[in-house]
């Protein structure tokens, strides 16, 4: 896979193209940055604050920047992005939901949160820097990697076409214009071939701008592009480390609320490994091996904290959706990410700028993720070359892996374990429901 790269792990693009490359990484994973706040404001109680979110946004990108840039530089040293999970959702929901929070304030209830990622990432950082990942990496192989990987994609079915559908009109077009780009104009033009996903995004976002503007779109359509988040943003906005992020309080720890946000821990944990070994195939890497993998793992620890410190509500985790854009622009630069974490870092500072991506329409964030995680879930079955598949017991523990990792989550959402003491059902209960629902899902 590696000569059919443009740009391999260790390349250094120049700099004009490494700039769109890495804001087209990012792109990718603008609807998952952004969905977070937002499902968050409801239990948070600042729904009814629109400057709150878009701030909450914004600190998201932040550190989103930061901890690219210490995962790529002094962790598994893979291009890939690390941002806000969704495994991290049930947990804050919880802590949200609390009866001694009923009364309260979100950035009462947003310091709670923050201590329960804050704890959550020394154990994270425990378990990688320790080398427990590492020594469990005996009992991994192509056939426990390829339905791992695969459901990474496979699962999040619910947020594509249901997504897209919302108006087909524009999910359709956005679906049909990466693939255009991506698959059959890529050797007519060098943009096409490096830029099909963000070409794609932006040439169906103006059509839903312009559709707009004539009344075609109006409020409350699902194509419609509202600008009132971005007329109400600052123009500037510093996430704060010493304020704990836009609370203004030093968080809270509690212990059934830590103990809680350690199943979003280990779901992040699990389909983590799993992104790695697919980010190294399509970047042209070296398979990751157990120091690379401990290394990974306790950098994303690390990167929680950094979360924590800053209150993101969240906390970090390495992105799928990244990992399908290498697959579908074919490079795989450590540096093009670099570029892209910095220049987050830096547009993250302009207030307006959080508030700018949540006017991309949810029909195009739907088409994106239509196009993106279906290469990740055949990078995951690319695998099975390596799998001998005339053989039954290969074949029974193939099957038995797909179904259960589609059926379990199932069984779970619609029937939630309760016993007591009932922080130890909420871990059983998001261990079964988000395991493989991490980011974007």
């Amino acid at each position: 896979m590696r000569q059919r790269l443009i740009y391999g792990i260790d390349d250094v693009p120049p700099l004009r193209e490494a700039l769109f490359l890495g804001f087209q990484h990012y792109l990718t994973m603008f609807g998952s940055t952004v969905a977070i706040p937002l499902i968050l404001s409801e239990p948070l109680g600042m729904a009814d604050d629109p400057v709150a979110v878009g701030w909450l946004i914004g600190t998201m990108f932040f550190v989103s920047g930061i901890t690219t840039l210490l995962q790529t530089t002094w962790g598994n040293r893979l291009p890939l992005v690390q941002g806000g999970t969704f495994s991290f959702l049930t947990p804050a929901i919880t802590i949200c939901g609390m009866a001694v929070l009923a009364e309260a304030g979100w950035e009462v209830r947003l310091r709670h949160i923050q201590g329960a990622v804050i704890v959550g990432s020394f154990f994270e950082m425990m378990i990688g820097f320790s080398g427990l990942v590492g020594r469990l990496l005996r009992f991994v192989s192509p056939l426990t990697i390829a339905p791992t990987i695969a459901l990474i994609g496979l699962s999040l079915f619910k947020f594509g076409a249901p997504v897209a559908g919302t108006h087909w009109g524009i999910g359709g077009l956005t679906i049909a214009l990466i693939i255009l780009f991506s698959q059959y104009m890529r050797h007519t033009h060098r943009a096409f071939e490096l830029f099909p996903i963000m070409l794609g995004i932006l040439l169906a976002w103006g059509i839903a701008w312009g559709l707009t503007v004539a009344g075609v779109f109006g409020p409350g359509h699902p194509a419609h592009v509202s600008a009132e988040a971005v007329r109400n943003a600052p123009w500037f906005r510093v996430p704060g480390l010493l304020k704990w992020g836009i609370a203004g309080g030093w968080p809270v720890f509690g212990v059934a609320a830590a103990v809680g946000m350690l199943a979003g821990y280990i779901a992040s944990i699990v389909e983590s490994v799993g992104d790695y070994y697919a980010c190294a195939r399509l970047a042209g890497a070296p398979i990751p091996d157990a120091r690379v993998i401990n290394r990974g793992i306790g950098v994303e620890g690390v990167g929680c904290f950094v979360a924590g410190v800053f209150g993101t509500a969240n906390g970090t985790t390495s992105y799928s959706e990244n990992i399908g854009a290498i697959g579908l622009t074919r490079v795989g630069s450590r540096r093009v990410v670099q570029v892209g974490a910095g220049l987050m870092i830096v547009l993250a500072v302009f207030g307006k700028f959080g508030a700018l991506f949540t006017t991309i329409p949810q029909p195009i964030v739907g088409g994106m993720y239509c196009a993106m995680f279906g290469m990740i879930a055949s990078v995951g079955l690319s695998n099975l070359q390596f799998v001998d598949l005339n053989s039954a017991r290969n074949l029974f523990i193939l099957g038995f892996a797909f179904f259960m990792g589609l059926s379990v989550p199932e069984y779970f959402g619609a029937h939630p374990v309760s016993f007591s003491p009932s922080w130890l059902a909420d871990v059983v209960n998001t261990l079964g429901s988000r395991a493989r629902r991490k980011n974007g899902g």
